[in-house]
C-alpha cells in the first residue's frame, strides 16, 4: 500500500496535466453523444430562454426605388475543403448545402431629373427617361435554405468542440447568395422590372389624363 501511493506522489507533473487534458476531452465526447441521442435531452432538463434586447432603430432612409419585379431562385452548394498530404477523414470538409433566396429588380425613381419628363401644354401628351432598372443584393431565405450533410475530418470534430460557433455556415451561405446574383443577372429579371414600370407610368398618368404615355431608358 506504501508503495502505490508513493508512485502515485511522484507521477511528473506533466502526466498530470494530460490525465486532465484527456479527462476533460472524454467528459465532452460523452455529452455531446449524450445530446444527440434521441429522448436524452429531456433528463436534464434543458430549456431555451431568450434575453435578447429590444431591437434599436438605427437610421431612416428614404427610398426612391420603384421595386418592379423580384425572381425566387434557389441553388445546391456542394462546398469542399482539402488539406494537403492528408486524407479527408483527418482533415478536411464538406458540405452539401440548399440555398433559397429572392433578387429584387428595381428602377431608381429618385434619378430622373427636371429634363428627362416632358409634358405638352394641353397635357395630353407625357415623355419619359427613365435609368435602367439594376438588381439589388440576393437575400437567402432562412426558412427554405438548409445543409443537407456536412462530413468533417477528426481534427474538424475535434476543433469543432471548442468553437464558439461550431456549425458555422456563413461560407457557404455567401456562395449560394452569390451563385444567386449570377443567375439573376441571366434571368432577364432586369427587362421585366422595366416593363412593368412602363406599365404603372402609363397606367398612372393615363388615370390623370394623359393619353399618350411614352417611356425611355438611358443606354
Amino acid at each position: 500500500m506504501t508503495t502505490s501511493i508513493k508512485a502515485v506522489r511522484r507521477m511528473p507533473v506533466w502526466a498530470k496535466v494530460l490525465s486532465a487534458v484527456v479527462l476533460v476531452f472524454v467528459l465532452l465526447l460523452a455529452g455531446l453523444r449524450l445530446a444527440v441521442l434521441p429522448g436524452l435531452g429531456d433528463i436534464f432538463g434543458e430549456e431555451t430562454n431568450d434575453r435578447s434586447g429590444p431591437a434599436l432603430l438605427e437610421s431612416i432612409q428614404d427610398m426612391s426605388r420603384y421595386e418592379a419585379a423580384s425572381g425566387n431562385f434557389q441553388v445546391v452548394v456542394d462546398l469542399e475543403k482539402d488539406t494537403k498530404y492528408l486524407p479527408d477523414a483527418i482533415k478536411g470538409t464538406r458540405v452539401l448545402y440548399v440555398g433559397a433566396g429572392t433578387v429584387d429588380a428595381y428602377v431608381d425613381l429618385g434619378k430622373i431629373a427636371k429634363d428627362d419628363v416632358t409634358v405638352n401644354k394641353d397635357r395630353t401628351t407625357a415623355t419619359l427617361r427613365l435609368p435602367h432598372s439594376a438588381l439589388g443584393k440576393p437575400a437567402l431565405n432562412p426558412d427554405r435554405s438548409y445543409a443537407v450533410s456536412k462530413q468533417r475530418g477528426i481534427f474538424d470534430r475535434i476543433t469543432d468542440l471548442f468553437s464558439d460557433n461550431p456549425n458555422d455556415e456563413q461560407a457557404v451561405q455567401k456562395l449560394a447568395a452569390r451563385h444567386i446574383g449570377d443567375a439573376a443577372k441571366e434571368s432577364g429579371l432586369t427587362a421585366r422590372a422595366e416593363e412593368n414600370t412602363t406599365a404603372m407610368l402609363k397606367g398612372l398618368l393615363g388615370s390623370l389624363g394623359f393619353t399618350t404615355v411614352t417611356v425611355t431608358y438611358d443606354t
